[in-house]
């Protein structure tokens, strides 16, 4: 693969619905392109983008995979990310290193959960926008019915470039509305074709929306128009980049994958219309942190590249997937990590495609490369030189909303799980794991059961590490509603040295953790064990008496007891204050804590009433609603963690996955006295 100038590049973040035909397009543009000689399938496990073991078992993309296309002199790197939901973060980054976004629709669906879902996220951002409605061979395709749906949904900015010519099985080929050509396709042939008549009304129709749109991005074009005026192809080829540029316009392909319908038509268009990193309107989606300035996007500007997404090869090892931002990098070059304050060392230099190496001995400004084994970089670094420094803002991933506990099958996989965890979190930023120190559980937490059975599955499949679920234990704790005063005495005589300590504690509620005081008078304590007294009650706060929580919450206050000269010592006061201390809380009105968590749902509005009595069955409590611009609700809400464990689960199946919710701790609280009973009898029997 040759080295390509900045404005030749192109990036484009493939995005939709799972099932939409982004992995099959990118296939067949390679086949097309002539790359590879047979096109592979998803459903046979043999495409070149989804070539994880994972992805050939389930038959979708679970991770970006960088697909570059060289067409006519340009550059075009397709960024392939997930559709499945619990994979949000995949195409996150996907979307963050591109300068637009590819939509793939189903011809026969329409528009589904997916591109809702992620046009909302592009227009946010003000990311342009590329339509292919694909599978339009099929027997219930309806293009004009994909078309006005996403004029009623999205807008009428969305215009098609392409008609179709036939419909279902006797699709055949497009109409190009810009060159008023027609042309059909068979065994992957291309030919001239005439437009028939009767649908020339309609080509000039679109035509002419084209042209208005041309017209209204430049006040002279305007003019130019208003007089009677044609433009130039130079004029309207400028002119159609700026309306996309400015969202005003989002052109659409019509097309079929199985029979290479409109490949190249949305090739032309890409290279003709969509930006280039060096396009001063071009929407950079890695800003500067504060503090630092730009660099140009160009070739010779200073160096600077993010690493957007982590591979951990259990063979290759860590493979950084980088996009360069300005000036370029040769292999030979010495490589500055900003993020994290190191020098890297370049072992070796390469693009991607699949998991195919190319190895190459520049990346310029807008393309994409890789490194193999940097050692301290992971994904969201800033990469530079040390003469020229800069850094990039990290992209805000979705928080954990599903938690599952796990544990090890065996001693080896016990052995094995923690390396194996850490870098299977490197190449997912929005998946976490920690050992739970409270409940003594290995916790993964991620966007959905699919996400996490992956994750143990790649624990199998990648790193011989067997793991099974089990019940995910809610860390409650236990604390005080009363007051108690009790002793604690620890007399033990066996032959030599005996053991006593005896001490007089109070025990009352308080607002911090724990708090320890002393008022003995007299010298009945002597001053040097109460450090061990402290130390006996913060060693049993570990361990509450209602069910083995940690305790908090509670003042203990020293205020008398006995020793003895000789048997006394440090441990035999330990032991007293143990001794009080379940004593004391067990007469203090012992209650059980459970985890509350803030909860803010996005739901359209539709689903209002469904999600808020659902929550309100959860024992939440609905603390407000705000309407957003796009329909929708958030609806801010509170509720025990216990009640939330899958709600990631249930409100996509309440809301056709078109709910999101973020979740965080907020507090303690008592937990009723129904429930505190069941807890402390399934807690007792594990």
């Amino acid at each position: 693969m040759k080295n390509y100038n900045t404005s030749k590049i192109r990036n484009l973040a493939l995005v939709g619905h799972s099932g939409a035909g982004k992995t099959s397009l990118t296939e067949s543009l390679l086949f097309k392109t002539g790359v590879i000689d047979k096109k592979g399938k998803v459903e046979s496990g043999n495409t070149v983008s989804d070539y994880e073991k994972q992805e050939k078992k389930r038959n979708i993309s679970l991770q970006t995979s960088i697909i570059p296309i060289e067409y006519n002199d340009y550059k075009l790197n397709f960024i392939d990310s997930p559709g499945f939901f619990d994979f949000e973060g995949e195409v996150l980054q996907a979307l963050r290193a591109a300068e637009s976004a590819l939509f793939v629709i189903d011809g026969e669906k329409g528009i589904e959960v997916g591109t809702e879902k992620y046009w909302k996220y592009t227009q946010k951002i003000n990311l342009p926008s590329i339509i292919f409605v694909n599978k339009l061979d099929k027997e219930n395709a309806n293009f004009n019915k994909v078309v006005s749906d996403l004029h009623i949904e999205f807008g009428k900015n969305i215009i098609p470039l392409t008609l179709m010519l036939g419909e279902g099985e006797e699709y055949e080929g497009i109409i190009d509305v810009m060159d008023k050509k027609a042309y059909t396709y068979h065994n992957d042939e291309k030919a001239e074709a005439e437009i028939p008549e009767i649908r020339m009304a309609e080509v000039e129709e679109v035509y002419n929306q084209v042209i208005e749109a041309v017209a209204e991005s430049d006040d002279a074009l305007m003019e130019k128009f208003f007089e009677g005026e044609e433009f130039s192809e130079a004029e309207i080829r400028e002119g159609l980049s700026k309306a996309i540029l400015n969202g005003k316009v989002v052109p659409l392909i019509a097309g079929s994958t199985e029979k290479m319908i409109g490949l190249t038509s949305l090739l032309d268009c890409i290279i003709k219309y969509m930006p280039a990193i060096d396009d001063e309107s071009a929407n950079i989606g890695f800003r500067v942190a504060d503090g630092y300035e730009a660099f140009e996007a160009k070739e010779d500007a200073p160096f600077s590249a993010v690493v957007f997404k982590t591979l951990a090869d259990p063979f290759l090892g860590k493979i950084s997937i980088f996009k360069v931002l300005s000036g370029s990098i040769s292999k030979d070059d010495k490589l500055y990590n900003a993020s994290k304050d190191r020098d890297e060392k370049i072992a070796s230099l390469f693009y991607l495609r699949g998991n195919e190496q190319i190895k190459t001995d520049k990346v310029v400004a807008g393309d994409i490369g890789a490194f193999a084994k940097l050692e301290a970089t992971s994904t969201g670094d800033t990469l530079c030189s040390k003469e020229n420094k800069i850094l990039y803002k990290q992209v805000k991933y979705p928080k954990p909303v599903l938690f599952y506990a796990i544990k090890a099958v065996s001693r080896a996989d016990e052995d094995k799980i923690s390396e194996a965890l850490q870098k299977l979190a490197e190449e997912d930023p929005s998946f976490n794991n920690e050992m739970n120190r409270e409940t003594s559980q290995q916790v993964l937490s991620g966007l959905g059961n699919v996400q996490l059975e992956v994750i143990m599955d790649k624990l199998k499949d990648n790193y011989s590490v067997n793991t099974e679920i089990v019940e995910y234990r809610i860390p409650y704790r236990e604390t005080i509603k009363g007051k108690s005063d009790v002793q604690g005495k620890h007399k033990k005589q066996s032959g030599g040295a005996g053991q006593y300590g005896d001490v007089f504690i109070r025990f009352e509620p308080t607002e911090e953790d724990f708090v320890f005081d002393e008022e003995v008078f007299g010298g009945a304590v002597p001053k040097n064990y109460f450090p061990a007294v402290e130390k006996g009650l913060e060693e049993s706060l570990l361990e509450g008496p209602l069910a083995g929580f940690k305790v908090t919450g509670v003042k203990a206050t020293l205020y008398d007891g006995s020793y003895h000269p000789v048997d006394s010592n440090e441990q035999a006061f330990k032991t007293a204050a143990r001794i009080a201390f379940k004593k004391g809380i067990e007469e203090a009105d012992p209650i059980l804590l459970e985890p509350v968590m803030a909860l803010e749902i996005n739901v359209p509005d539709a689903n209002m009433g469904d999600v808020m009595g659902d929550m309100n069955k959860r024992r939440g409590r609905i603390l407000g609603m705000e309407p957003q611009e796009d329909g929708s609700q958030i609806i801010k809400a509170e509720a025990p963690l216990s009640e939330v464990l899958t709600y990631a689960i249930d409100l996509r199946s309440q809301t056709s996955a078109r709910g999101s919710f973020s979740m965080d701790f907020v507090r303690y609280e008592e937990v009723p006295k129904e429930i505190t009973q069941k807890v402390i009898e399934n807690y007792k029997k594990d």
